[in-house]
Order: structure tokens, then sequence, then C-alpha cells
């Protein structure tokens, strides 16, 4: 029972996995695309932190240490995050259809996405990765998995920054008033 229990959260990941990799088939071409040096700015850290929250002993005895006790209940909550996060992130990604990419880009005849999780969050594939990412950490329970959660966040913010001044471009004044109206990450939070 327990390796069934230890296997749901590692399943769930490579289920979003290869919907992200099948939704990936259709994409618009790309008008433009960010830099090398852009993309790894953000890739580079959020890589590292990857690695830090799934590979065990990967830092050293000290950040094995664990930030909760081990228990049904903390493993249930972790679980339930990274459910709802990854079932967010893929509603988003469904909604924004061909106008997703891996890099950030403006895509052939891109369009502004307002509707569905993008009326709550601007960027909500970031905002339910990053609580399926929060709801893992909370599942190992471990101080390399909160560390690595934190290092994803700052590639991600980065990321984010990228992202808003593409749509600024792209969008103008119908971008700057979604930016007015609707929060980046955290709903109903402007």
């Amino acid at each position: 029972m327990r390796i069934f229990f230890q296997s749901l959260i590692p399943a769930l990941w490579i289920l979003w996995l290869g919907y992200w990799a099948y939704s990936a088939i259709g994409a618009k071409p790309v008008e433009r695309r960010e830099s090398v040096g852009s993309r790894l700015r953000h890739q580079l850290p959020m890589t590292i932190g990857a690695i830090l929250l799934g590979v065990p002993h990967i830092a050293g005895p000290l950040l094995e240490e664990r930030f909760h006790p081990r228990t049904f209940g903390w493993f249930l909550a972790g679980l339930a995050a990274v459910a709802v996060g990854l079932a967010f992130s893929v509603a988003a990604r469904h909604r924004l259809g061909g106008n997703w990419s891996a890099q950030v880009t403006v895509k052939d005849s891109h369009e502004l996405v307002r509707s569905g999780p993008y009326a709550w969050v601007r960027h909500p594939i970031y905002t339910g990765i990053l609580l399926a990412l929060l709801g893992t950490a909370i599942a190992i329970g471990r101080w390399r998995a909160l560390i690595g959660l934190t290092v994803i966040v700052a590639g991600l913010i980065y990321k984010i920054s990228v992202e808003e001044e593409f749509m600024r471009e792209q969008f103008g004044e119908a971008y700057a008033r979604y930016r007015a109206e609707v929060p980046a990450l955290i709903p109903f939070v402007i």
C-alpha cells in the first residue's frame, strides 16, 4: 500500500507531461522568440530547482532533514495541491490552444486569451505548476524540496517578466487593461 501512495504524485506528473507533449502538437508557428541567453536565465534556475526537488540526497544530509513531521495528513495535503495545481495548468493550457509555447514567443495570429483560467490570473499555467510544485515539496517534506521550489520560483519570476514585455509589445493598450484588471499569479490579489 505504501508503494501505491508513493507512486501517486510521480504518476500525476507523468500524466501531466504526457498531456503537455501531446497538446504541443499543432501549436501555431512562431513569429518571434526570446533570445537563447534570456531563455537560459530562467531555464537554468528551474532545472537546478527541479533537481533539488526531485533527486533525493543530492544536496547533503542537512537538506534531507524534514521541515514537518512525516504523516499521512501532510502527504494528503501535498497530493491534493499537486492534483489541483496540475488540473488548473491543464485547463489553462487547453484554453491557450495553439498560442502556447515552452519558450517565450509570439505566434502567428497570436491571440490575447482572457477567458477561462486567464480571467482569474494572467499566468495560470505557472499558477497551477507552482501549486503542484508546492504540493510536491510538502509531500516530500525535506528542506531541499523547499529550496528547489524557491529556485524555481525565481526562474519563473524572470520568465514572467519576459512574457509580460512580449505581450505589452504585441497587444499594447489591450494588454495594459488586462494587467490592470487581472493579477499575475494569485487569483483575487492585484
